[in-house]
């Protein structure tokens, strides 16, 4: 017969249980709204870059170091923001923010690759946007700014019309989607949650 566990165990079990339930039930607070503007400005500065651009490659290139630069800003505005907060990237939010978040842009970079080989350049906005918004949606969900998951579904929604018009306009939908709804984004943030 088995013996029953001890109070002083059980009760170390019963703190396991809780403490696990409230990590996972913590939001991620970190968003930054000053991050936001910056993407949004250096997205607009590339949008006017690219569409001067002679040749596929040279539009793409413009591109792709925005992504860059676009990434470095948002790092380093986020972590700013959590060491403000006191909201360690090291914490189950902030974990499961970049879970949701960076599957889908590995995946959009893996399909940009594919694009390219097929010479399907037209698809490469509607991959952008749709693979990044899918990212935010999921980030979103641990999020407890609440515009992050409607700046995800406003991003899938620009990749959808990007398909749907047009690839003319490809570079017009990244200039609203990275330049304009981050900037609007980013301003409602700022607003509500600061920095």
């Amino acid at each position: 017969m088995d013996t029953p566990p001890s109070l002083g165990g059980r009760a170390e079990a019963d703190l396991a249980f809780v403490r696990d339930v409230l990590a996972k039930s913590e939001t991620f607070s970190a968003v930054p709204g000053a991050g936001g503007v910056l993407m949004g400005a250096s997205a607009l500065v590339a949008a006017a870059f690219a569409a001067q651009q002679s040749s596929q490659e040279a539009w793409l290139a413009v591109w792709l170091v925005e992504a860059f630069i676009a990434i470095g800003l948002g790092a380093v505005a986020l972590v700013r923001k959590a060491r403000r907060a006191g909201q360690p990237l090291s914490a189950s939010p902030a974990r499961r923010f970049a879970l949701g978040l960076l599957p889908p842009i590995v995946v959009g970079a893996m399909l940009t690759v594919g694009a390219i080989r097929a010479n399907a350049w037209t698809l490469l906005p509607s991959i952008w946007l749709c693979c990044y918004g899918i990212g935010v949606l999921g980030a979103g969900a641990v999020s407890s700014v609440n515009i992050v998951p409607a700046l995800g579904a406003t991003f899938v929604l620009l990749g959808a019309l990007a398909l749907a018009t047009p690839s003319a306009l490809g570079t017009a939908w990244l200039a609203i989607g990275f330049g304009g709804a981050h900037l609007i984004s980013g301003v409602i943030i700022l607003r509500r949650h600061g920095g």
